[in-house]
């Protein structure tokens, strides 16, 4: 009785084991090409600090798990258990867009701290105010984004659509996100780079 007992647990544990697969994990971050990337200006007479402030994103996103929607126009979205971004949706938001405005900068992220002195500093505030992906169609994203250098009063305000077909399955939406992701931090890097040249705008064209 005890073999078969034994025999039973092994056998259900094996079937379990089976029936769980593992989770899927998936990054926003994306290398920056050389050819993309700014000579630091760290060392230099003028270096150049970013500071990057959390994303606000939809409550639905804030959470590791992807959300996707149906195909076909559909209201419904699916949250996916199995396929999860590496940390929180906003987090590896923040991050993606922070490495990537600063390498495209030649700056230095001191969200953390690192800023030396009184040195001035450009702080970023984003928006993600929709993101649809969809399996097999698009991943289309909508941002907004307010500049600040912090020895200026002058806020600049700017927003940018922007969309990605892609393939079928979880690796190619995730490629679509990211994809997304480093548009957005090219188009805020010359966003700076813009406000830096024009002292008195207060709009940005991307």
């Amino acid at each position: 009785m005890k073999k078969k007992n034994l025999a039973f647990l092994a056998l259900a544990a094996l079937l379990a084991g089976c029936a769980s697969k593992p989770d899927n994990y998936y990054t926003l971050a994306s290398p920056v090409a050389a050819a993309e990337a700014a000579p630091s200006t760290l060392g230099s007479a003028a270096p150049l600090y970013i500071e990057l402030a959390p994303v606000a994103v939809p409550e639905r996103f804030a959470r590791p798990q992807m959300v996707v929607r149906k195909p076909n126009g559909s209201v419904q979205v699916e949250v996916l258990e199995q396929h999860r971004w590496a940390s929180s949706f906003e987090n590896e938001l923040r991050d993606a867009l922070a490495s990537g405005v600063a390498a495209r900068l030649g700056a230095l992220d001191v969200t953390k701290g690192g800023r030396q002195g009184a040195l001035p500093v450009w702080r970023i505030a984003v928006q993600l105010r929709q993101f649809d992906a969809v399996d097999g169609g698009r991943v289309d994203a909508s941002f907004g984004w307010t500049l600040r250098r912090s020895d200026e009063a002058r806020t600049v305000v700017c927003q940018l659509d922007l969309g990605e077909a892609v393939g079928t399955g979880m690796d190619a939406v995730a490629h679509g996100a990211q994809r997304v992701a480093s548009a957005a931090a090219v188009a805020m890097a010359r966003s700076v780079n813009a406000a830096r040249a024009n002292p008195s705008a207060t709009a940005c064209a991307t």
